[in-house]
């Protein structure tokens, strides 16, 4: 059972690698709502200021019946910032967070960032926005051991590694076309974009920092 959110980018797609299943949840944050109704999906839960929300998909989300938390227009957190505090508030596990990517680059590094919330560690947090699926591996420091990934894909994918909040030490890939091997990606620097899945699987390994890992599946 996992968690869905959608988000409102105007960029937004579905992901083309997972959707909603019968004892899945979904949160549309605003805009979100309109995504999800376009793409066929449930939605169980709207939260947002619903500024961006037109009328049409309002009535239709009235008609029927979907609950839906409100806040002020004048407040600290984004829609999508308090969609994923509701879920995390109902100790949701697995969250995938879709339209959260394009549109305003503000909004968009936001969203991003948001992957690196304290109280998201040791869950399954992903966002997922057509071909591309976006992680957040978390180094468990020098001496506690390596904190691993590992991604499915085909030959062709692309991966990029971006540390954020400071470098990333001990980063260590396999079936990689250009491999690391416990080494430092500094923050910053571009060392760590567009590598190449040789096959179907990926792994990726980091001792301490964090690390943005980027899945863009092949014409994704």
């Amino acid at each position: 059972m996992g968690t869905y959110i959608v988000a409102g980018s105007p960029a937004g797609q579905p992901p083309t690698d997972r959707r909603p299943g019968p004892d899945d949840s979904v949160i549309a944050a605003d805009y979100g709502a309109h995504h999800a109704l376009a793409w066929g999906w449930p939605i169980h839960l709207l939260i947002g200021d619903l500024d961006s929300l037109s009328g049409p998909d309002a009535r239709a989300l009235a008609a029927a019946g979907i609950p839906a938390i409100t806040a002020p227009a004048a407040k600290d957190e984004t829609d999508l910032e308090l969609a994923l505090a509701h879920a995390v508030a109902e100790d949701a596990r697995a969250i995938v967070i879709c339209a959260a990517l394009g549109g305003r680059a503000d909004h968009m590094l936001a969203n991003v960032l948001m992957l690196a919330r304290p109280e998201l560690a040791g869950r399954d947090v992903v966002i997922a926005d057509g071909g591309q699926t976006l992680h957040l591996l978390r180094g468990v420091g020098a001496a506690g051991g390596m904190a691993c990934l590992v991604l499915e894909g085909a030959p062709g994918d692309l991966l990029s590694l971006l540390p954020i909040g400071g470098d990333a030490v001990g980063v260590t890939t396999r079936g990689l076309v250009y491999p690391l091997w416990d080494e430092t990606l500094y923050l910053g620097q571009t060392r760590g974009v567009s590598n190449v899945f040789e096959g179907v699987t990926a792994h990726v390994a980091l001792r301490a920092g964090l690390l943005v890992v980027i899945h863009t599946r092949a014409g994704g």
